[in-house]
């Protein structure tokens, strides 16, 4: 563990080590390379889960969210709305993941903020803390659900970033709340009982695949609430015989997991998504990339071939079909790649209905083929290599080592800023909203109110016409 928690930490479960770094941590512990990623990550999630606003089936899911009670503290992002809480949480971390534009921890194959994220603000919103508090929770919250997830050692049976997700969300309320570490660990606990995701919505591609992430961060707070009402828990919610690693991972090390929590803090190991598509998606989209710009083009290939990991085929080769929704096409590498062959670039528009029913990428689509190259990290990313077989009987190959976004090739600072400005762009037409959010991140650690940072993005006494 980082900072005063460094010694004798060692050994003992896993759970333990989490349960300690929860309740004794303080926001001076943290270095300084923690705090600025937390800021970073946390800045990145607001902005795309502002954009979330204008994702597929989102009036559907707020009638459904706002069914459960209408009023309470809690405000949903890029909207005037004030919700119960879990609501909020519920409604939030949809949005952040439905356009498939949230940050990702690689090693552990999940979208870790999603969840925490969502249901930290909401209790901000329920009862005020200040930024460091904010700050701390949040880190520590992407700390349990990265390390569980780097705890796996098997390809994904489970949809990890909701089944990780509930956990490290019921941590941050905990943090929140300045829970001892009893509390803490019948957070887990209760965190156990609601742990849910089944990869057959990624499978096929369906909305519920949001949602999932939308149940995890709402179980973080009912798990929280739980915990403070002293309600017996499992107490051994990890490693037990009916345990989180027991039931959702076929292989896994918590031991060796154990041995590396804060060494470095996980939150400066996330990644941004610079394309608002599957992760898995991003290599084969920088190799097209290179390729156009090498002078490839739809009139002059015949085929083109990705060779990557077992994890790729898993997640995102797929074929491209007429009347796929967009969490499909988001989810399929000949969809995504064909349009980044033709127009250069991937964005939010490419995922309209009008977009997805264009003939010509679908058409192109049929072109790409995909092979499983010898990588032997169910993790891992890396390397691709996108080979193209051209008319004249040329052959263009390019390989992707890492990927852009990730810490061995992040983005840069005006890279970042435009992101969070074309995100939300999506949904006011007030551009001075991104610096008023960039500022409250930016001034986070001296705020007395956390909740500064949801005023330029939910505000309805600005909000635009």
């Amino acid at each position: 563990m980082g900072g005063a928690l460094a010694s004798g930490t060692a050994s003992g479960a896993l759970l333990d080590q989490l349960t300690r770094l929860a309740a004794e941590t303080t926001f001076s512990n943290l270095p300084p390379a923690t705090v600025g990623a937390t800021q970073t990550f946390l800045l990145d999630s607001l902005a795309v889960g502002v954009a979330g606003r204008t994702g597929p089936w989102r009036e559907e899911t707020l009638t459904l969210a706002l069914a459960w009670g209408r009023g309470g503290s809690a405000r949903i992002l890029g909207d005037g709305l004030a919700v119960p809480p879990a609501t909020a949480a519920f409604l939030n971390a949809w949005q952040m993941h439905c356009l498939e534009f949230d940050c990702v921890h690689e090693g552990a194959v999940a979208h870790v903020m999603s969840a925490v994220v969502p249901a930290a603000l909401a209790e901000c919103d329920r009862c005020a803390v200040d930024g460091q508090r904010l700050l701390l929770a949040v880190a520590i919250g992407v700390e349990v659900a990265a390390i569980l997830g780097v705890a796996a050692n098997a390809p994904l049976r489970f949809f990890r970033p909701a089944t990780v997700g509930a956990f490290g969300a019921a941590v941050a309320v905990g943090v929140l709340r300045g829970f001892n570490a009893d509390a803490i660990r019948r957070c887990f606990g209760h965190a156990l009982g609601q742990v849910a995701g089944t990869m057959q919505a990624h499978e096929e591609g369906k909305p519920t695949l949001p949602l999932q992430l939308a149940a995890a961060a709402r179980a973080g707070l009912v798990a929280a609430d739980l915990a403070e009402a002293n309600v017996p828990a499992p107490a051994d919610a990890l490693e037990g015989r009916y345990g989180y690693f027991s039931l959702f991972e076929t292989c896994s090390d918590a031991s060796q997991a154990a041995s590396q929590i804060g060494e470095p803090w996980r939150v400066t190991e996330l990644s941004h998504k610079p394309y608002p598509s599957g992760r898995a998606t991003h290599g084969g989209i920088e190799a097209v990339l290179r390729l156009r710009a090498q002078g490839v083009s739809s009139s002059n290939l015949r085929s083109m071939r990705l060779s990557a990991p077992p994890l790729i085929h898993q997640l995102v080769i797929r074929p491209a079909q007429q009347d796929m929704n967009a969490n499909y096409a988001r989810l399929c590498f000949p969809y995504v790649g064909a349009v980044a062959l033709e127009c250069g670039r991937i964005g939010l528009e490419h995922f309209s209905e009008q977009a997805l029913n264009q003939p010509s990428p679908l058409a192109l689509a049929e072109r790409f083929t995909a092979t499983v190259n010898e990588a032997s990290d169910p993790a891992a990313f890396v390397p691709q290599t996108l080979s193209a077989e051209l008319q004249d009987g040329r052959c263009v190959e390019v390989c992707v080592n890492d990927l852009l976004g990730s810490p061995s090739h992040p983005l840069a600072a005006e890279q970042q800023e435009a992101k969070a400005r074309a995100c939300l762009a999506a949904v006011f037409a007030d551009a001075a909203r991104t610096q008023r959010l960039m500022v409250a991140v930016r001034d986070l650690p001296e705020a007395a109110d956390a909740r500064v940072l949801l005023d330029p993005i939910t505000d309805p006494a600005t909000q635009d016409d």
